[in-house]
């Protein structure tokens, strides 16, 4: 199979994989993730791949918080005040509201790794950038089905997260913006619309 074509294939058959273990395989298997996450960092490694260059890295930090920092705020403030408006703040106290936020970071950071160091190069590196750009966002709101809140959510965020990939190559800041923004919508946003942020057949249970 020629490079072009297996650099294409590659991600196809991990969100494959990804789609058949929210689907099934966590239910039976609940470890069956691990074989795919192996497959996804020793593809970084065959394409000597640093951790640096993937977008874990201090640099650009202070850029991307002057400049998209203020934004997150608005965007936190204008959750918060219409969750308050609308009497759908979720009282769980302070305490597992933190514990919450604190879980929430490391995934909000996997998810970012996963959409932009290496689904969206992985794409990149056969698509145009626009198509690169587009299909990426696509699967990853395709992860989320059949939550239609966030389908819509991770559609347009999404897109967003890898425009400011491309531009400034740092997960840190994505990882925390990501988390930020979810853990407000699971405080904010009730379950009547959220599905309790499930997906696959969570979501249906809602």
């Amino acid at each position: 199979m020629k490079p072009r074509k297996l650099a294409f294939l590659e991600p196809l058959l991990i969100f494959a994989g990804i789609m058949i273990y929210i689907w099934k395989l966590r239910f039976v298997h609940s470890w069956s993730w691990v074989p795919l996450l192996a497959i996804v960092v020793l593809s970084h490694v065959w394409r000597h791949q640093r951790a640096t260059a993937l977008g874990f890295r201090v640099q650009h930090l202070w850029d991307c918080l002057r400049l998209f920092g203020p934004v997150l705020l608005a965007l936190a403030v204008i959750l918060c005040g219409v969750g308050v408006l609308l009497g759908t703040i979720r009282h769980i106290g302070v305490e597992h509201a933190a514990i919450a936020l604190g879980l929430y970071l490391p995934w909000g950071l996997f998810q970012q790794y996963l959409l932009n160091a290496y689904f969206l190069k992985r794409f990149e590196s056969v698509l145009s950038p626009r198509a690169a750009g587009l299909t990426t966002a696509a699967l990853f709101s395709a992860v989320h089905s059949p939550n239609w809140f966030l389908m819509l959510v991770t559609s347009f965020g999404g897109y967003g997260a890898i425009q400011v990939y491309r531009r400034y190559s740092n997960l840190w800041f994505l990882g925390v913006a990501h988390a930020t923004l979810g853990f407000l919508l699971f405080m904010a946003v009730p379950d009547s619309i959220s599905h309790h942020l499930n997906i696959g057949p969570g979501a249906l249970l809602h």
